[in-house]
């Protein structure tokens, strides 16, 4: 049995690696090739190119890139004539995918979409594109399992690959304390050079505001690496004064540790927020756009929430949101009922950022509240296992795309645990 994976970004390549274990674990003689990165190579993948040395995100740079991405979108093609796969399996990275999507409908091979695009949240014009060229989605979120359903895709709900990598165990008692009863506060600017560009002088000028009612407070940069971290310094240098007191230290590689110790956090948007959910920390979310994105989004964007937490916590998280015909003029408020406050702002949102850190340190009670609603939604669907349930069902997908009797793939059944999810959040 030959499957062939595609991934192209870092995270997408620690998913589909971990889908290449989980996959050699229920069949050995199982052949997997694809485009990826170290990740599945190391896992055991053969890989006809490191697709992951091509994730961009400015549009430019997309398409100074766009004969690179046609290149390899034709060897992938040619792999799939020389030896045919009996399933192809997309992990993510939607642009390039529905390019190789199309040439293995083309050839007749089955498609899988692992961790597949939100056109839940944005785009949902791409649905017919879905149901042409996707034969079955492995979701990740229980809200995101019920829409493909609802829109005629099939689907399996496989839970998010983010708890399979996250042995983060929830802490105990108070937390965020460090030696010399000061609280901890981790700043996560994001694991993009355009979203800390956007976003970081934000959470540093937040920082500073929280310390100057909290003195004692000390402040920790969570950096992906030393590239990210050295521009993180240059920003602390640039804004000076503003910083003036404020105890911010820069550490790489140890987001996930420096959580264990965090009293609280002030995030970028996007999957960290999973993170921050398994192990237990309060944090305010933040997004800075422009005003004209931010009219544009209005009119297209179908998730209630920026935050997937507050997605996971809501009753009813997909649906429009109220159009705007001009940039907001001041920072809305936070909506109390989310557990993460988001900020999707325009305007500076940094005094928003600071009274919700300043609250969850100087008040327990507010703290162990958030933490007991984070405690009831990690209870459904901070479970691992979306690698083997994503393997079980590829190999039931590939059987019979080769002709093989078995395994049917159940598409619209749901744990217990995330039926329950409303009711527990």
């Amino acid at each position: 049995m030959r499957v062939f994976l595609s991934a192209g970004e870092p995270s997408g390549d620690h998913h589909a690696a971990a889908l290449v274990r989980a996959l050699v674990a229920r069949r050995p003689d199982v052949e997997c090739v694809g485009l990826g990165g170290p990740c599945m190579a190391a896992a055991g993948c053969r890989l006809i190119a490191d697709l992951t040395q091509l994730a961009v995100m400015w549009f430019l740079r997309v398409i100074l890139s766009l004969y690179r991405f046609v290149d390899l979108a034709r060897r992938a093609e040619r792999s799939f004539l020389d030896a045919r796969p009996d399933v192809c399996v997309l992990v993510d990275f939607p642009g390039f995918h529905w390019w190789l999507a199309w040439r293995a409908k083309r050839h007749g091979i089955p498609v899988v979409f692992y961790c597949p695009p939100q056109i839940w949240a944005w785009g949902s014009w791409r649905v017919g594109k879905m149901r042409r060229l996707v034969d079955h989605v492995l979701s990740a979120l229980p809200f995101e399992h019920d829409w493909f359903l609802s829109q005629g895709i099939a689907s399996t709900l496989v839970g998010h690959p983010f708890f399979d990598e996250l042995r983060i165990a929830p802490r105990c008692g108070d937390g965020g304390v460090v030696p010399g009863g000061r609280p901890l506060v981790l700043l996560l600017p994001g694991s993009r050079s355009q979203e800390i560009e956007a976003n970081l002088a934000t959470i540093l000028r937040a920082a500073a505001l929280a310390a100057a009612r909290v003195p004692a407070a000390r402040f920790v940069v969570g950096a992906l690496h030393e590239r990210h971290a050295a521009r993180v310094r240059d920003s602390i240098a640039a804004l000076g004064p503003e910083l003036a007191g404020v105890d911010v230290a820069v550490e790489t590689g140890r987001t996930r540790s420096l959580m264990q110790e965090a009293r609280c956090a002030i995030a970028v948007s996007g999957s960290v927020s999973l993170e921050l959910l398994a192990a237990r920390v309060p944090a305010t979310i933040v997004y800075r756009i422009g005003g004209l994105a931010h009219v544009v989004q209005s009119w297209f964007r179908h998730a209630r929430s920026i935050t997937l937490v507050n997605l996971l916590a809501a009753r009813d998280p997909i649906g429009p949101t109220r159009p705007a015909w001009r940039p907001p003029r001041r920072v809305e408020p936070a909506d109390p009922e989310a557990i993460y406050p988001e900020y999707l702002a325009v305007q500076d949102p940094a005094a928003h950022l600071a009274a919700h850190v300043v609250e969850w340190i100087e008040d327990p009670a507010a703290r162990r509240h958030t933490i007991a609603r984070l405690d009831a939604v990690a209870e459904a669907v901070a479970g691992g296992g979306s690698a083997e349930r994503a393997a079980a069902a590829v190999l039931a997908l590939a059987r019979r795309g080769a002709g093989e009797r078995p395994a049917v793939v159940t598409s619209r059944r749901q744990p217990a645990s995330t039926r329950r999810l409303a009711d527990a959040a």
